[in-house]
C-alpha cells in the first residue's frame, strides 16, 4: 500500500509532519527536493507540500491530481495562496492551528473508510429487563449474517458483556486500556487490540474498579467503528455521562427495553426523558407483562420496534458460560428482523 508523501526541506516543518503522522498512526514518505517527489506524486494517497518547496514543485509541472495540501508553519505569508494554486493544492493548512485536521487527513488517506457503519444504542427502561442480552444478541446475529460488527459495552456496572457472550476468558484490551485515547484511531489497530470472534469485535469492561468513559475516547472508538464496520452496537447504562452522551448523539436509533407492566412503564418514562436530551430516534422493545405492549408504547410516547420473545432457561444458559440461543430460535429470528428494519441488514 502506498504511503502519504511529504515534500519539504524545512527540518522544523518536517519534524512537525513526522510527529503529526505518528499521532495519526501513519508512516509517510519524504521528498527533500521537488524533483525527488516525481516517482511518488501520482501514487501517494495524499501529498503534503511544504511552503518552502511549493515554487520548486510548481516549476516541475506536476500532473493535476486530488488530495494535495499546502502546509506552512504560521500565518503571514502574503504569497501562500498563489503557491497553493500553483501546485494544485486544495487548501492551505497553517500549523500548529491545523494539526488536528492534518491528523484526520493523514489517517483517512492511509486508512480510507471501507464501511459506513450504522450506530445502534440499547438501554434498559429500568434495571434487569435484558438490554445487555439484547445488545449481545443483536451483535452476534449481525456478525453471523456476515456484517462486520463492533459491540461496545458502555456500562461499567453491568458485569461485562463478554460474560453474556460466553467469552469472559478471551484475551485482548478492555475499556481501561484505551480510555485515554483521543483523536483518530485506526479500526485495524482497534480490532487487533480487542477480542475478536469472526466478524464480531468486542470492547468490554475489566473486573476492577469502574471509571467513567471520557467523551473523547468514546468518539474515537465510534469513529473507528463506523469507518471499519457495518454495524456498531452500544450497550448503555441507565445514567448518561459524557461518553454515553457522545454515543447517543451519534446513534441512528436507540432501543429502550421496557417491561410491559405499570412499574416498567413508569420507569421507562423517566429514562426516556433523559435520553431525549441526547438523541432523536427512540424506539421501544417490549417484554411481555401484565399490560398490552401497544398500550405501553403509547403511554411512553415512542414507537414499538417489536416484542421480545420469552426465553425460558436463559439465566441457566448464561451461567453455564454459553451465549444466548440464536439461529432459528425465537430470539435469533427477532434480532434478524429488527436488524433488517433498523440497519438494512439482510
Amino acid at each position: 500500500m502506498h504511503r502519504p508523501l511529504a515534500i519539504t526541506d524545512d527540518q522544523e516543518l518536517l519534524d512537525d509532519l513526522l510527529r503529526i503522522a505518528a499521532a495519526a498512526g501513519v508512516e509517510i514518505d519524504v521528498a527533500h527536493a521537488a524533483a525527488h517527489a516525481r516517482p511518488y506524486w501520482s501514487q501517494a494517497p495524499l501529498v503534503v507540500v511544504g511552503a518552502d518547496l511549493a515554487d520548486d514543485l510548481a516549476a516541475t509541472g506536476p500532473a493535476p491530481r486530488r488530495d494535495v495540501l499546502l502546509v506552512t508553519r504560521g500565518p503571514g505569508d502574503p504569497d501562500i495562496w498563489r503557491r497553493c494554486v500553483a501546485v494544485g493544492a486544495q487548501t492551505v493548512l497553517e500549523l500548529p492551528e491545523a494539526e488536528r485536521l492534518l491528523v484526520e487527513e493523514l489517517g483517512e488517506a492511509a486508512e480510507p473508510a471501507t464501511r459506513a457503519g450504522t450506530v445502534l444504542c440499547v438501554a434498559g427502561g429500568r434495571g434487569g429487563v435484558g438490554a445487555t442480552v439484547l445488545s449481545a444478541s443483536l451483535a452476534l446475529t449481525a456478525s453471523r449474517h456476515g456484517l462486520r460488527t463492533l459491540l461496545i459495552d458502555a456500562d461499567p456496572l453491568g458485569g461485562g458483556i463478554d460474560v453474556v457472550l460466553g467469552q469472559e476468558q478471551a484475551t485482548g484490551a478492555r475499556w481501561p486500556d484505551i480510555a485515554g485515547r483521543e483523536g483518530r484511531v485506526s479500526f485495524a489497530a482497534l480490532q487487533d487490540a480487542l477480542p475478536t470472534f469472526g466478524d464480531l469485535t468486542v470492547l468490554s469492561w475489566h473486573r476492577g474498579e469502574p471509571t467513567p468513559i471520557p467523551r473523547e475516547a468514546m468518539r474515537a472508538v465510534l469513529d473507528a467503528g463506523r469507518r471499519g464496520c457495518d454495524l456498531v452496537i452500544v450497550d448503555l447504562p441507565r445514567h448518561v455521562g459524557d461518553g454515553e452522551s457522545e454515543a447517543l448523539s451519534r446513534a441512528t436509533s436507540t432501543l429502550v427495553v421496557i417491561q410491559a407492566d405499570v412499574r416498567g412503564a413508569l420507569a421507562a418514562t423517566q429514562t426516556l426523558a433523559i435520553l431525549r436530551r441526547h438523541t432523536g430516534d427512540l424506539r421501544a422493545v417490549l417484554r411481555t407483562g401484565s399490560m398490552a405492549p401497544d398500550v405501553v408504547a403509547a403511554s411512553v410516547g415512542v414507537p414499538c420496534a417489536g416484542v421480545l420473545p420469552e426465553l425460558r432457561g436463559l439465566a441457566r444458559t448464561l451461567d453455564r458460560g454459553d451465549p444466548p440461543p440464536l439461529g432459528r430460535a425465537p430470539l435469533g429470528r427477532f434480532c434478524a428482523q429488527l436488524l433488517s428494519t433498523l440497519a438494512g441488514a439482510p
